[in-house]
């Protein structure tokens, strides 16, 4: 069994079950419930979510500053509210 360390961070969200658009609904209430600064784990799965989640959130002032490829398939984006 792989253990995975995933980066500092203040609150997680798993939206791999959600569809466009719910999956950047989701990840903006999450950030909503945070103040400015604090990092936000998104894990998200399909090329859509893939593409839109990060260019939503930075088009909200919010700073998209990773996205990690996992083992099972999915991504994990690292979100800095902005």
């Amino acid at each position: 069994m792989m253990t995975i360390t995933l980066p500092t961070h203040h609150k997680a969200i798993d939206i791999t079950s959600e569809t466009c658009p719910m999956t950047f609904v989701r990840t903006r209430l999450a950030l909503d419930t945070m103040e400015t600064g604090q990092i936000l784990l998104v894990r998200l799965a399909g090329a859509d979510p893939l593409k839109n989640v990060p260019r939503a959130a930075a088009d909200q002032g919010h700073d998209p500053l990773d996205l990690l490829e996992q083992p099972d398939g999915t991504w994990l984006l690292v979100l800095q509210k902005g």
